[in-house]
């Protein structure tokens, strides 16, 4: 089995893949090669920074394509990590609007400025640090985590899913219930970064690496 961390010049790839390897003995790649990543039994596609440069260094290196066939054909597991949970949606309010990928039905928005805590108190935006997610559904990833567990968190924009179908994993900050898990038949996707959030995070990893969805 090998699992291909998907290079496209954006992305913790290097973090993603050291914790890939942690959990598993499994062969760990990091490749933008189009024959390694269609021969590769599990993908994750990661992601960092703004989404329009996301989205445009996936079609400068000639994989947004593949990529939307392999969403298009489901069957293989696909994990997509921050950014890379933004990109499978519909479209994205950053950078004066930015068309994504289209794999699930929804938007991604960017966070209020003036944002407050039940008690009153100022939020910083990016959303930064730990925060609790509420597993809304069941899922072979959730499997040996906690409900309300803790994930590590960077960014300013959230998915806002369509269907209530798709929406596995929810975090609050301020008022916003954001969707930080969604997923698809062979496709999930997450906000929070696994890789950096500890013993919850390297137990999602480890479920991915066993998923037979």
């Amino acid at each position: 089995m090998t699992i291909a961390v998907i290079d496209y010049g954006m992305g913790n790839l290097h973090s993603v893949a050291k914790a890939l390897e942690h959990v598993t003995d499994e062969n760990v790649i990091i490749t933008r090669d189009p024959r390694c990543i269609l021969g590769a039994t599990r993908l994750v596609l990661p992601g960092q920074g703004a989404i329009r440069d996301c989205v445009g260094e996936l079609e400068r290196t000639e994989l947004r394509g593949l990529v939307d066939d392999v969403l298009a054909r489901q069957g293989k597991p696909l994990l997509g990590i921050c950014v890379g949970q933004q990109m499978l949606l519909e479209h994205s309010d950053e950078s004066g609007g930015v068309t994504c990928l289209g794999a699930f039905k929804g938007e991604v928005k960017r966070f209020p400025d003036a944002m407050r805590d039940s008690h009153g108190a100022r939020l910083k935006v990016p959303h930064m640090g730990w925060n609790l997610v509420d597993q809304r559904q069941p899922h072979p990833l959730w499997e040996g985590i906690d409900n309300n567990e803790h994930f590590y968190f960077v960014h300013s924009y959230y998915v806002e899913a369509t269907r209530e179908s798709d929406v596995l994993g929810t975090t609050q900050y301020g008022r916003i219930n954001a969707h930080v898990a969604i997923g698809h038949e062979s496709t999930f996707a997450v906000q929070f970064h696994p890789e950096k959030s500890s013993r919850a995070g390297l137990r999602l990893l480890e479920n991915f690496v066993t998923w037979a969805p």
